[in-house]
């Protein structure tokens, strides 16, 4: 532990100017230099040539086959004149020029096709990183790390961030933060340990690794003073250990494959852990910490600051790898830091990101049904035994339980805008019946222990925008969300789930793409719709801008696949493959099909 403190410092004292660089790059909108836009999350841009007023007259001027059929994920990096596009497996790079069109360079890397059975659910990749000292971070499949020249392309260095033979990927974008490259790491579902680690951008060597589950020294945790923001008091020692049935936290999941975050001023990183291994809730008693939880860790060494864990003991895969997204607003009439998060389990939770104190924890979807409330003291969810799996009994088929396994909300990331204060939340409309069994471990072979199958939830949002759609059977809502009070102000029915990430901006306009393939635009304080165009291909993709030559592009990746488009990204038909989401969403085929495009939407010049 002593060299990974010195690397620490050492990155900790090199690292500042770094960060100002590249968060001074995310402050100028005519960048996209991250996958949310900057630090925060917010995916906000200040850019309004673009508005309420004109977004109507919008038309596609670009478009790039990337060559790729799975799902497509994440979005494309804008610095300057270049732009940076990445596809899921085998994870090409293309770095395009925006002065000519052209491609630059092109990374194909060179994977074992092996690894795509072990990834659970579609080949994705979210996205690329950036630092300023000019290098481009491709997180592979296989869980290699590289750090491409982003001038030519050149692989500078590699590192190898897990082992694939034990059901070890890799689909998160990567965080720079100072001269660290952060990474987790894919597999709850074949029974991996979970991790988060930095590793120097310079060279690739390990600066620190903080484990989901275990002993307190490799999670990086101090049981006096990391704090469990759920009671307000130090986690104590052993805190994972003691909530394990013996070694059970060896294969006991907490994956982290979703979203990184970062409040320079604190200093600290903010992230979330995935599903207890297995999904058979009889086969590990006990609270399965720290899975399903939300960590703030000290970006120089990796300890943790607190931990939040949402789902306790969780019963229904609600992973809790969704975004951070970092806002100051008003609750009560006080300033506060706020962290908000849109979990997998339907609930919102609106914390205090400094000391993780609890503020707000609402259902932001009506259909939610597996639990109450979350008591505010203990800051744990009131579980229904009528949806329990546990309850209910191995080789019992639990019905109607909501939301399904995929969650209200997946991977794809939420928006916020200072102007109106409100979150723009695409969401999952959808229910699932579990029915858990005894499965046993193997290295490398799925560890799941559940059969699944999903459909529409009722239709329990009335839609103000258009109240007509209200009983409507649908598997998504596109929301506005007031995290200081939980509550939904406005909801949009869409037919399939919406899946991409959302974009707002300071022209009130906020941005997302349809399962069907829709790029929809919506005016952020009414979600009026103002304009539509169907892409080539179903979106699952973020919708990213930026301004080039004094114009603003909105840019959006289509390609159906990812969880909710499995069945058509790998070819399976039986209704309970792709983990139950094969047959809720079979008539996708009906309107869409596989294909990786970006598509460049901007004004005609004659709305300029």
């Amino acid at each position: 532990m002593t060299s990974a403190f010195t690397a620490a410092a050492l990155v900790a004292s090199g690292g500042a100017i770094a960060n100002e660089k590249l968060s001074s790059m995310a402050d100028d909108p005519s960048n996209w230099i991250m996958w949310g836009g900057d630090y925060t999350g917010q995916r906000y841009s200040q850019l309004d040539q673009i508005n309420a007023d004109n977004a109507d007259q919008l038309q596609p001027v670009w478009t790039f086959s990337t060559g790729v059929l799975r799902g497509h994920e994440g979005g494309p990096l804008v610095k300057g004149n270049m732009m940076y596009i990445h596809t899921p497996f085998p994870n090409k790079v293309f770095a395009i020029s925006l002065d000519t069109k052209k491609i630059v360079w092109k990374h194909e890397p060179s994977q074992n096709p092996d690894v795509i059975p072990v990834m659970c659910c579609d080949t994705v990749y979210r996205g690329l990183a950036y630092h300023p000292n000019g290098t481009i971070f491709l997180q592979q499949a296989d869980t290699t790390l590289k750090a491409l020249d982003a001038k030519t392309g050149e692989v500078k260095w590699e590192i190898v961030n897990g082992d694939p033979d034990k059901g070890e990927t890799n689909t998160n974008a990567p965080l720079v933060v100072k001269d660290m490259v952060i990474t987790g790491i894919s597999g709850g579902e074949f029974g991996v340990r979970g991790h988060v680690t930095a590793y120097s951008v310079e060279d690739g060597s390990q600066v620190w690794r903080a484990y989901s589950t275990g002993p307190d020294d490799s999670m990086l945790m101090d049981p006096e003073k990391t704090i469990d923001a759920a009671t307000g008091k130090p986690v104590g020692k052993d805190s994972s250990l003691k909530s394990w049935k013996g070694d059970q936290w060896k294969i006991g999941g907490g994956t982290t494959w979703g979203w990184f975050t970062y409040d320079p001023d604190a200093n600290l990183l903010y992230y979330g852990t995935g599903n207890p291994s297995t999904w058979n809730p009889n086969q590990r008693p006990g609270d399965n910490k720290w899975s399903m939880t939300i960590f703030a860790r000290d970006v120089d060494t990796g300890m943790a600051k607190w931990a939040y864990q949402m789902t306790p003991h969780d019963e229904w895969d609600y992973d809790g790898v969704n975004e951070k997204i970092l806002v100051d607003q008003k609750i009560d009439g006080k300033d506060r830091k706020l962290v908000v998060h849109f979990d997998r389990n339907g609930f919102a939770y609106t914390q205090d990101r400094l000391t993780g104190e609890l503020l707000v924890a609402k259902k932001y979807d009506p259909a939610v049904n597996w639990a109450t409330e979350v008591d505010m003291e203990t800051g744990r969810p009131q579980v229904v035994d009528k949806y329990s799996t546990e309850v209910q009994g191995e080789d019992v088929n639990v019905k109607n339980i909501c939301p399904a396994a995929l969650g209200s909300k997946d991977q794809q990331p939420a928006a916020f805008s200072p102007k109106t204060g409100l979150f723009y939340v695409p969401t999952n409309h959808v229910c699932m019946d579990y029915e858990p069994f005894k499965v046993d471990y193997t290295a490398g072979q799925p560890y799941v222990g559940a059969t699944l199958s999903m459909y529409p939830a009722p239709n329990s949002i009335t839609n103000p925008v258009n109240p007509d759609e209200a009983d409507e059977p649908r598997l998504g809502t596109f929301i506005a969300w007031d995290a200081t009070k939980g509550e939904i102000k406005w909801s949009i029915a869409e037919p399939f789930s919406v899946w991409s990430g959302a974009l707002a901006t300071a022209g009130d306009v906020v941005f997302y793409g349809t399962l069907e393939g829709y790029l929809k635009a919506v005016d952020a304080k009414t979600g009026k719709e103002l304009y539509r165009f169907k892409t080539p291909s179903g979106i699952i993709g973020n919708v990213n801008t930026w301004k080039y030559d004094g114009k603003q592009y909105i840019g959006v990746l289509s390609g159906i696949g990812g969880w909710a488009g499995i069945g058509m990204a790998a070819g399976l038909t039986d209704p309970n493959a792709g983990l139950g989401a094969v047959g809720a969403y079979k008539s996708l085929s009906q309107n869409t099909q596989l294909g990786g495009v970006l598509t460049l939407f901007a004004l005609p010049d004659s709305a300029l």
